[in-house]
């Protein structure tokens, strides 16, 4: 769990088998962490932070209600407070995961432990509509969650974003929420998975994203069909390899926006 200045990561690379990031950010009077993994990951979440403090876990922030990020909601609010956005604890409702937060907010809430500022700001759609950026603005770094993820799983294939419409998801609205996120003083990003990286890739994965929605607008101009268009729409430019099915429902999307 390498770390710096009071905060660290214990790492996930994908949704499958290693889950989400985890920050962890130590202060003088506890510990506030972003995500949490899976259901059965609080034991060995508890027993990483163990290892760098005596301080309990205070607070969770969650970046979204996914269960590879939220899955153990319900341990960790039995010994703290976990905390999401308005729209992610509603998901958890809807799709009767357990640990629905009993502390929400709208487009931005702050808290403070030990002299750090933890400050959550909800941008707009993008992976889900309950997408939550955690801020510590003393260390300039952010945890985007997966409106923000690189490279490769731990099966070594590459990730590529995923618009989740049953949540409320968007591949139109996710560059908006992006020029939201490159709004704040950042120099370090803890992506939802993949390494540590900076400004510069949140700016690249933005501008990929507004290209995979020009290629969508040409193809659909063109007359391409809905069958067609995973064929029609390139993508390994960009590097993300997409399943045709999302390009299909991302089409959709498009279309009903013309």
């Amino acid at each position: 769990m390498p770390g710096k200045n009071g905060l660290y990561v214990i790492p996930g690379y994908d949704g499958g088998v290693t889950g989400g990031n985890v920050a962890v950010r130590v202060t003088n009077d506890g510990v506030i962490i972003v995500d949490n993994k899976f259901p059965h990951s609080f034991r060995m979440i508890t027993s990483e932070v163990g290892k760098v403090t005596s301080l309990p876990i205070k607070y969770v922030l969650d970046t979204h209600h996914h269960g590879d990020h939220a899955g153990s909601n319900a341990d960790f609010m039995a010994v703290g407070e976990v905390i999401s956005h308005k729209n992610a604890r509603g998901n958890m409702l809807r799709n009767n995961q357990p640990g629905a937060p009993r502390i929400v907010f709208g487009d931005e809430t702050s808290l403070f432990l030990g002299g750090v500022e933890a400050r959550a700001h909800h941008f707009g759609r993008g992976h889900t509509n309950g997408d939550a950026v955690i801020y510590f603005p003393d260390l300039r770094t952010i945890h985007t969650g997966d409106l923000f993820i690189w490279g490769q799983r731990s099966d070594g294939s590459t990730l590529s974003p995923f618009m989740d419409y049953g949540n409320g998801g968007s591949g139109l609205a996710w560059t908006a929420t992006l020029d939201g996120v490159l709004g704040l003083d950042f120099d370090t990003v803890i992506p939802g998975h993949g390494p540590i990286l900076g400004r510069d890739e949140v700016r690249t994965f933005r501008d990929r994203m507004q290209t995979l929605q020009d290629r969508m607008r040409a193809a659909i101009e063109a007359g391409v069909s809905r069958d067609d268009v995973p064929e029609r729409v390139r993508t390994d430019d960009l590097d993300w390899p997409f399943r045709p099915a999302a390009l299909q429902a991302f089409y959709d999307e498009v279309t009903a926006d013309r």
